[in-house]
């Protein structure tokens, strides 16, 4: 739920990226960090493993002006996309105003992508949240990896089977070039941001 601070004129909204291990959801951040550094607050965070997975969340503060005078502070986490870290992903997700789910297009990724969704409307459920009525947004990343030969998802298919009863707005994307990924955040941010002006009446 968006923190208003009338007192400071603040308002801080949180958008999590969720999605499997190694889908590009910390790619997604650096991406973001590296060409967006006039909106950036701070510096970026990241807690990783040895093997250089994210192990709790990647963290980018950001300014964007102003709703009814109202300072608009961003906050982009990720989740681990292991298995192992079921509890730490539900804590993170805790408090969220939208969410991405970042998809790995590699068709050898098909069955992490269902239980990663899965457990994304789960979570959200436990904290009473229906993902029908929540600003989320799809993005099927790694659509680079084609030019490689690597076997890859068409986005019909993705579409199809991760997006068929949600009917979110989706984007190919490709996080290591950049490719799709302002459109999924601004994306995001306006879903996000509408649905804050309306629960605060702002609308």
């Amino acid at each position: 739920m968006a923190t208003v601070n009338l007192k400071k004129r603040e308002v801080e909204i949180k958008i999590v990226y969720y999605g499997p291990g190694r889908c590009g959801k910390t790619t997604n951040l650096q991406y973001i960090f590296q060409h967006s550094r006039r909106h950036m607050l701070d510096e970026m965070v990241s807690i990783k493993t040895k093997g250089d997975l994210t192990l709790f969340f990647d963290f980018v503060p950001m300014g964007l002006g102003t709703i009814k005078g109202c300072e608009v502070r961003v906050q982009l986490y990720t989740v681990p996309g292991q298995a192992k870290y079921a509890s730490t992903r539900k804590l993170v997700l805790k408090g969220a105003d939208g969410v991405v789910f970042v998809a790995d297009s590699m068709r050898v990724r098909h069955e992490q992508n269902i239980e990663s969704l899965k457990d994304m409307a789960q979570n959200l459920k436990e904290y009473g949240i229906n993902i029908f009525q929540f600003p989320v947004v799809m993005q099927w990343n790694k659509r680079d990896l084609a030019e490689a030969g690597v076997p890859l998802m068409s986005i019909e298919e993705m579409d199809r089977c991760y997006n068929r009863q949600l009917k979110a707005p989706a984007f190919p994307a490709s996080a290591a070039t950049g490719a799709g990924v302002n459109d999924t955040l601004k994306t995001a941010l306006v879903l996000t941001l509408r649905s804050v002006r309306r629960q605060a009446g702002w609308e």
